[in-house]
């Protein structure tokens, strides 16, 4: 019995069964996985906002806190208001678009080589079931808009009590159940480090590279600049595959209004700005850990997309350098050259 004792009272073993308890709670609670993870999205990137203006700009956090959350309200609301409909209408036309491509008929072979490939695939319904669960996520605006707005208001409070609440989680540290505070705490830190991390880089890489492409799309002349917009967004969020999924849809947009010289020019501006991510972004705003081969970046994509659905893409990879994290998989190359320069 006592080796039994023993045995439950390992770090190692306690760490598991409290990290499987925790997983065995988020499974059970999976009905509200939308705003656990808009919550903390949001909590963390208007968290690391407010820490930068702060850094720069002596100002009160209160006020602060409200001044950014007015504001973003207040574009939401425009948004959802001036440029929603737009948005839906657009994206109904790219399907259209998209849809009608593969009904048409070309006298070169390659573009028929390539629309025999796309039919047999099935890819034209893929990026047509992609467009459509997009326009439902928009048509359906009265329960996204709930869920987000439960989630900013969730962050807005988070981030006003956030000394109080610091002080307060910390009387646990001493209570009966002291055990589990210590874990949860390694957890919410090493969580926090590389999960929240990494969203926030894929955000800033995403915004940026839909900036610097809507700029490419205007210059060519793309119909339904909005509703692509949204898209390259939202695919911008998911590591690698995104690039090549947006392509799709691209080349045959850009193939119906310019020929083979417009989808030229794209793929040599998409490689641009590819080239931008992979060398300027990502070195800048990802940590070493996340520096993943692609096979195992797509494998991981493909298994969290069939245990989390869309939202597996776009968490996956931070999931998967989370665990790296708690695992200690380090590169052990990088700790072999800071040793030689040390």
């Amino acid at each position: 019995m006592e080796s039994i004792a023993d045995f439950f009272q390992k770090k190692g073993v306690k760490r598991a069964i409290i990290f499987g308890l925790i997983v065995l709670i988020l499974f059970s609670v999976r009905s509200m996985m939308n705003l656990i993870l808009l919550t903390f999205i949001f909590t963390f990137l208007m968290n690391g906002l407010v820490e930068f203006t702060i850094a720069r700009l002596k100002l009160n956090r209160t006020l602060l806190v409200l001044l950014l959350y007015t504001i973003i309200v207040g574009l939401l609301t425009v948004g959802i208001v001036k440029y929603l409909p737009i948005v839906t209408t657009e994206i109904s036309q790219l399907i259209r678009q998209i849809t009608n491509f593969s009904t048409q008929s070309y006298d070169n072979s390659i573009i028929n080589f390539i629309e025999s490939i796309i039919t047999n695939n099935q890819i034209t319904a893929y990026i047509e079931n992609g467009f459509s669960f997009l326009l439902k996520s928009f048509s359906d605006i009265s329960k996204t808009s709930v869920q987000v707005l439960i989630a900013l208001l969730l962050s807005l409070f988070f981030l006003l009590e956030k000394p109080r609440l610091i002080a307060f989680t910390k009387k646990f540290k001493d209570s009966k159940i002291a055990p589990f505070y210590h874990e949860i705490e390694f957890f919410g830190k090493k969580f926090s480090r590389t999960f929240g991390k990494v969203i926030e880089a894929q955000f800033i890489i995403a915004l940026i590279n839909t900036c610097l492409s809507v700029i490419v799309l205007m210059v060519l002349g793309f119909p339904q600049v909005f509703g692509l917009t949204i898209m390259i967004f939202f695919l911008g969020l998911i590591p690698v595959a995104g690039v090549i999924i947006s392509l799709i849809p691209l080349t045959l947009i850009a193939f119906t209004i310019g020929g083979f010289l417009k989808v030229f020019y794209l793929f040599v501006a998409i490689m641009m700005i590819h080239g931008i991510e992979a060398y300027i972004l990502n070195p800048k705003l990802m940590s070493s850990k996340t520096n993943l081969p692609v096979f195992y970046t797509f494998v991981v994509l493909i298994f969290s997309q069939n245990f989390f659905g869309v939202w597996g893409l776009i968490i996956g990879i931070p999931v998967f350098v989370f665990l790296l994290d708690i695992l200690e998989v380090t590169d052990n190359n990088s700790k072999k050259i800071k040793k030689q320069v040390t």
